[in-house]
């Protein structure tokens, strides 16, 4: 079983490792059909594809196992970058290696990778955590605990909850270095960088489209000893 990493954006992302194996392959599973399918078509690429997403994953992986015992090969897709990265595609590969499958990585583009290397913010460490809570109160703690990590954090953020999950990062961030990328690789693509507040201000409504990266920074040496200080007075 193959995991595929497909454009980010740019088609001309795509490798030729990628393009190989989605033309070999008996059958692609797929986050969305149509939108693989338009790839596919795109590169000339003739495929059965059938869908692979959050609601019948678990449903379709006894078939897909069985033609995996059949000697079948499988590549599995998303829509847009690596599988089972924030995608569908974890419960599939858990129960693949479980039973004995080989699983391969045909790796390829990645949001996360992309925005990390032009955030302007430290890469020698970081922690990818998915998407933020859904909900501002279950949000703002989520982002208490990730304000304590001392490595860079990136998240992925809906283009409708952008404006709210910048206010609270705002309100527990506070002046902490941030980055927001927005439709990496395409025509539009954008990066924001300043504080929480900052980048709210430039995040006008045109904007407020298309895939959404947050990098933020993390806590810094000179915040753990005002912090420290402010303990020890108090």
């Amino acid at each position: 079983m193959f995991l595929v990493a497909t454009p980010i954006g740019n088609l001309e992302d795509i490798t030729q490792r990628a393009l190989r194996v989605l033309r070999e392959v008996a059958l692609v599973a797929a986050e969305d059909t149509r939108h693989t399918r338009r790839l596919l078509e795109h590169f000339g690429l003739p495929a059965t594809v059938v869908s692979l997403f959050e609601h019948n994953e678990r449903a379709r992986i006894p078939a897909l196992l069985r033609r995996l015992g059949a000697g079948e090969s499988v590549a599995v897709v998303t829509d847009a970058g690596s599988p089972g990265i924030a995608d569908p595609g974890f419960p599939l590969v858990r129960a693949a290696v479980e039973a004995g499958f080989r699983v391969k990585s045909v790796p390829g583009p990645s949001a996360v990778i992309a925005a990390l290397q032009v955030s302007g913010l430290p890469t020698d460490g970081f922690t990818f955590v998915g998407f933020l809570p859904l909900k501002s109160g279950a949000r703002r703690r989520r982002l208490e605990e990730l304000s304590e990590r001392r490595e860079t954090v990136v998240a992925f953020e809906s283009p409708h909850r952008i404006e709210a999950a910048l206010e609270d990062l705002d309100a527990v961030w506070g002046s902490r270095p941030i980055a927001l990328a927005r439709e990496l690789t395409k025509a539009f693509e954008q990066v924001l960088r300043g504080t929480a507040r900052e980048v709210r201000a430039a995040l006008t409504p045109d904007k407020r489209r298309g895939e959404m990266v947050l990098v933020l920074g993390g806590r810094t040496r000179s915040e753990r000893t005002a912090r420290r200080r402010a303990e020890r007075a108090g």
